[in-house]
Order: structure tokens, then C-alpha cells, then sequence
């Protein structure tokens, strides 16, 4: 049997985290959540998740460093990120870098269509 594929949901509110943990679950992933960016960081430096829900502002290191760090590591080449934020202009400018970027409050029934659509084997079923 396959394994779920994990998805890391680095955000710093309790309440928000919670939420997007239970989406994302609902959606088939196994779930870390992660409540800051040091520690997502050293995560990522042994992990490759399928997925990261990634708040851009995070105590000790930012969001975009996090997403930076993401995309140049070749091993970490499949991890779909999604940038979920209330900050309208830092969105905006890490959408090239970015899988999808969601503006705050995300409703859950959003977060649960779009983390279903990056599973990794609903993929392999586009030509």
C-alpha cells in the first residue's frame, strides 16, 4: 500500500495551522506542521515533503527565505508549494516562485480542492 504523501504546514498561528492541518489531512496528506522558519528550515534540510503551506510572516526566518531555500534545493525539486498570506504585495511578488498563492482568510473548502489537485499521484494521471 502507498504510502500518504506529507505535506509541512509552516505557520505560526495555532488556530490558523490547526485549520489548514485538518484541510490538508481531509485532502490525503500525512501532516508536520512546523510554527516557525528555523525550524522549517531544519526540516526541509531532511525531509522532502510533497507539500508546504507556507506563511510568508514567520518568527526567526521569513517565509520567503523558506521558499527560497525550497526552490534551490534540486532534492526538494517536487515539493509544491502554496503561499498562504494576508500580505497582498509580498504574495504578488513569489508567485513565479510559487505552486499557488492564497490570499488570507482561505476558505477550507479552497485549501482542500487545491491541496487535493497537487497531490503527487493526481499527476500521474495528466498527460
Amino acid at each position: 500500500m502507498m504510502s500518504k504523501p506529507l505535506a509541512f504546514i509552516v505557520e505560526d498561528d495555532k488556530r490558523l495551522s490547526d485549520i489548514f492541518a485538518e484541510t490538508v489531512h481531509s485532502a490525503g496528506y500525512a501532516i508536520e506542521i512546523v510554527p516557525n522558519g528555523r525550524l522549517a528550515l531544519d526540516r526541509l534540510a531532511g525531509t522532502a515533503p510533497d507539500l508546504v503551506v507556507l506563511d510568508l510572516h514567520l518568527p526567526h526566518v521569513m517565509g520567503h527565505k523558506v521558499l527560497e531555500y525550497i526552490r534551490g534545493q534540486e532534492r526538494l525539486q517536487n515539493t509544491r508549494v502554496m503561499v498562504a498570506t494576508a500580505d497582498a504585495a509580498l504574495a504578488a511578488s513569489l508567485e513565479e516562485q510559487s505552486d499557488l498563492v492564497l490570499l488570507k482568510p482561505i476558505p477550507v473548502s479552497q485549501l482542500r480542492l487545491l491541496a487535493s489537485r497537487l497531490r503527487p499521484n493526481n499527476n500521474a494521471h495528466e498527460s
